[in-house]
C-alpha cells in the first residue's frame, strides 16, 4: 500500500479529539447554573488545572484558527484583565474552598499583549484565590516578535517556568503568505532571553500544509528549529476552515499543498526531529526530548489529551477562565461565551459566563477513555476498558469491525479485543479513534472538521 493509496482512502475530515464529545456537540443546555453546581461538587482530593484565555493579538496571522482579534489600544486590554480577575474571584467563591492547582496555562491569542502590570496582577489574583503547588507548571504561549523587556520581566515575576513559542515556518515566502513575519534570529533571541530569566522548558510549534510550503523549505525550518534546543516540538497540520475562520479565505486554496505533499512534509519533519534531533514521537503530532516529562509520560502510559493538545497534566478538572475558554470537569465540559462583550457582561453582573457545554453520560465516559487511549497510547484493550466502566463491550466491538480495512492496510494490529496502532498508522490515529465516536456516526450534515492528514 503506497502513501498515495493510504491518503486517498483515509484523508477525510475527522475531529482532533481534544475532548469527547467534541466541541461542535456542546449545547446551551449546559449553562451557568449547571456549571455552578459542578464547581461546588468538585472532588476534595487532588489538584485542579487552570486555563486563562487572552483573546487578543498584535497582528492577524491568516492561518490562525484560535479565538482572537487584533487589538492595539491599551484600554480594552486593561478592561479585559480586570474582568478576568473578577471571574477568578467568582469561580473561587462558587467552589467554596481554596483549591490546589498543579498546572496553569496561559493561551490565546497572545497572552503577552496584555500590559505587564496586568499580567502580574492576574497571576497575583490566581495565587490569592488558589493554592499553587510548589512544583506547579506555569506555562504561557508567546509570539517571539513582541516580547518586550518589560513583559519579559513580568514573566519572571509571574513565576512562568514553561513557554511555548510559535514558529510555524521560517521561510520568507510562507511567512508573507500567512501574514506572520518572524526571523530565526528573533526567535533565537527570544529563546535565549527566556532562558536568561530561568525558563528552561521551551516548546516550539511548527505547521505543515501552509501556502507555498515545500518539503525543502520546511526541512530548512525543521533544522533551524533543532538549533533552538526546545524540550518539545508540536508539528500541526494546517487546518483550512474558512467557513469557521473567515480570514483564512484570504489564503488562496491554489497556494496550499495537496494531500500528498502535506503527508510528505509531515514525514520529513518527523524524520529530521527523530533522526537528527533525537526526539521521541509522542502521540499524533508531538515530539519530546528523552528526558522531558512528556516523553516519560508517553513511555509510562500517563499521557493525557486536553484542549491544549497532549499534556502531562493528570488533574481531574480543568477550569477555563476568559472569553471562549473551555473547562473539563468530572461531570462534563463547559465553555464561556466566545465574544468578549457577552463574556464581560456576564462576569460584570457577577454571573458565570458559561454559554454551552456537554454533560457526560456513561457511554460518553467509556468512549472518551477509549478514544484518549488510542490518541495517547496508540493502543486500547476494548474488553478491559468496558470492564473498567462496568459496561457491555458489544457496542465497542461492533464499531471495531471497521478495523478490518485498517488491519489489511498495515495501520493497526487487531486481535478481536485489542487495538494497536502501528508506526505506519500513527498519521491516521484520528481515523482509528473516530470509529468509536458515536456523535460523528450520527452526524447527518456534512462534516466540518479539519482534514485527517
Amino acid at each position: 500500500m503506497t502513501d498515495a493509496d493510504l491518503i486517498a482512502r483515509y484523508d477525510g475530515r475527522v475531529p482532533r479529539y481534544t475532548s469527547y464529545p467534541t466541541a461542535p456537540h456542546f449545547t446551551p443546555e449546559v449553562g451557568a447554573q449547571t456549571y455552578a453546581g459542578w464547581l461546588a461538587n468538585l472532588p476534595e482530593a487532588g489538584p485542579v488545572s487552570l486555563y486563562l484565555h487572552v483573546p487578543f493579538c498584535d497582528r492577524l496571522c491568516l492561518y490562525c484558527g484560535c479565538n482572537t482579534s487584533v487589538v492595539h489600544l491599551e484600554r480594552p486590554k486593561r478592561i479585559y484583565a480586570r474582568t478576568l480577575m473578577r471571574e477568578i474571584a467568582l469561580v473561587a467563591r462558587t467552589v467554596g474552598r481554596r483549591l490546589q492547582v498543579s498546572h496553569v496555562h496561559w493561551g490565546g491569542g497572545t497572552p503577552t499583549v496584555l500590559p505587564p502590570d496586568c499580567l502580574t496582577d492576574i497571576m497575583e489574583s490566581v495565587r490569592g484565590h488558589f493554592e499553587l503547588l510548589p512544583d506547579a507548571e506555569i506555562a504561557i504561549e508567546i509570539d517571539p516578535t513582541s516580547l518586550s523587556p518589560d513583559r519579559l520581566a513580568a514573566l519572571a515575576q509571574m513565576g512562568i517556568n514553561r513557554a511555548s513559542l510559535g514558529v510555524q515556518d521560517f521561510d520568507q515566502a510562507v511567512q508573507d503568505a500567512i501574514g506572520r513575519q518572524q526571523s530565526f534570529e528573533e526567535t533565537a533571541a527570544c529563546a535565549q532571553a527566556l532562558r536568561g530569566i530561568g525558563i528552561t522548558s521551551l516548546n516550539l510549534d511548527l505547521i505543515y500544509g501552509l501556502p507555498h510550503q515545500s518539503e525543502e523549505s520546511l526541512e530548512r525550518t525543521a533544522r533551524q528549529a533543532l538549533a533552538l534546543r526546545a524540550d518539545r516540538v508540536a508539528v500541526f497540520g494546517y487546518a483550512h476552515v474558512p467557513w469557521m475562520k473567515k480570514h483564512q479565505s484570504l489564503i488562496p486554496e491554489a497556494s496550499l499543498p495537496g494531500a500528498r505533499a502535506r503527508f510528505a512534509q509531515a514525514k520529513m519533519v518527523r524524520r529530521v526531529l527523530e533522526r537528527e534531533g533525537g526526539y521521541i514521537p509522542v502521540g499524533l503530532d508531538h515530539f519530546a526530548r528523552p528526558g522531558d516529562a512528556m516523553a516519560q509520560a508517553a513511555l509510562g502510559r500517563q499521557l493525557h489529551r486536553s484542549f491544549q493538545g497532549y499534556t502531562t497534566d493528570a488533574a481531574p478538572a480543568l477550569i477555563g477562565l476568559g472569553a471562549s475558554a473551555i473547562g473539563s470537569l468530572p461531570q462534563g465540559y463547559v465553555q464561556n461565551a466566545s465574544g468578549v462583550p457577552g463574556y464581560s457582561a456576564a462576569i460584570n453582573e457577577d454571573r458565570l459566563a458559561t454559554s454551552r457545554g456537554a454533560a457526560l453520560n456513561p457511554d460518553d465516559r467509556l468512549r472518551r477513555a477509549v478514544i484518549e487511549s488510542i490518541m495517547c497510547e496508540l493502543e486500547v484493550d476494548l474488553l478491559a476498558q468496558a470492564g473498567a466502566f462496568g459496561a457491555d463491550p458489544a457496542p465497542l466491538l461492533a464499531d471495531a469491525r471497521a478495523l478490518a480495512g485498517f488491519k489489511a492496510d498495515g495501520l493497526v494490529n487487531w486481535d478481536g479485543t485489542r487495538i494497536e496502532v502501528t508506526e505506519a498508522g500513527r498519521p491516521f490515529v484520528r481515523n482509528v479513534a473516530a470509529l468509536f465516536d458515536q456523535y460523528l456516526a450520527q452526524q447527518t450534515s456534512s462534516p466540518r472538521h479539519a482534514v485527517a492528514v
